[in-house]
């Protein structure tokens, strides 16, 4: 089902720990000046893809893509984030497992483009952190995938969808910034930006070099076509040979067929796809959704060496 929510939850009363007593997780009692938000955020599934990027530090996309967000309650991404100044440096788990952050370029991004829209830290009316202190916090950052991660279900999407909405909660940044939230999103996984909002969601490509004009946009929110179903068949747990960002660029430097795609497949069937949902015709909607479906497996196929996405 198309989500039930307009954007990832984000627990309430998180992002004011400051005022709460100290709280336990496991047998770590959190610092007094602990700062802690937790997120949810549901992964999205594309009907016009998006494969190949004009610019791999900012990721910015060939292409614009359409997707439909899934019910968070469904298939989801969940995050919470400590920070505290006695915290040293950024330390995650993800399923159980360490992640290195430093060591990651995409999400040391999204944690200094968030430190930059950082707002301040209020209790009383008095001001506990300002804007510039919360580079001084350390993070401890826990999250999991209720699904396969890393085999084909759009997990770096959620993911980063999730860590995004949750920083944003620790560093204050309200919720008018969605916007330029779903930008920051994008630059730690493209589809990402996407999952910041429900229902049909487009990623516009945009074409200033700096990226300021590619974002998400809601099309229609999640009560336009409830009769809409997603039925997802998980036939393989295992992790994709050929990881998306690797394959895809691949793609962009041999792929022919790519470049035509690019230039003059995709604009069309982007109006197209726009008019399908708003029309709710489901006819239309399915057959542009298998037709750029088969054109992206093509593409794969005109890749070299080839790519395999497609399961036997």
């Amino acid at each position: 089902q198309v989500a039930s929510t307009t954007t990832p939850y984000v627990s309430t009363a998180a992002a004011h720990a400051p005022s709460a007593p100290c709280m336990s997780m496991g047998d770590t009692k959190l610092p007094e000046d602990a700062v802690t938000a937790t997120c949810i955020a549901p992964i999205n599934m594309a009907v016009i893809k998006y494969w190949g990027k004009r610019d791999t530090k900012l990721v910015l996309p060939t292409n614009s893509s359409l997707s439909g967000t899934l019910d968070a309650g469904a298939m989801r991404s969940r995050t919470k984030i400590i920070a505290s100044r006695s915290f040293k440096g950024y330390n995650m788990s993800l399923n159980g497992k360490v992640v290195s952050v430093e060591g990651n370029k995409r999400l040391m991004a999204v944690i200094k483009a968030l430190q930059a829209m950082a707002s301040p830290l209020e209790k009383a009316g008095k001001v506990i952190v300002k804007p510039e202190e919360w580079s001084q916090f350390g993070l401890r950052i826990i999250s999991d995938n209720n699904f396969p991660t890393a085999a084909g279900l759009a997990s770096s999407a959620s993911g980063l969808a999730c860590f995004t909405r949750c920083l944003a909660a620790v560093y204050q940044i309200p919720d008018t910034k969605l916007t330029e939230l779903t930008a920051v999103a994008r630059q730690g996984s493209g589809s990402a930006c996407r999952s910041l909002h429900g229902g049909f969601v487009q990623w516009k490509m945009g074409s200033k070099t700096d990226g300021s004009d590619s974002y998400a946009e809601q099309i229609v929110d999640e009560n336009h076509w409830p009769e809409m179903r997603v039925l997802v068949c998980v036939v393989s747990k295992g992790e994709k040979k050929t990881g998306s960002t690797l394959g895809m660029q691949q793609s962009v430097e041999t792929s022919p067929l790519l470049k035509y795609r690019i230039e003059h497949v995709v604009p069309k069937r982007m109006d197209a796809m726009r008019k399908a949902v708003r029309d709710k015709d489901f006819g239309a909607f399915a057959e542009l959704t298998m037709a750029d479906s088969n054109q992206f497996h093509a593409v794969c196929l005109d890749t070299m060496p080839p790519l395999f996405y497609m399961n036997d």
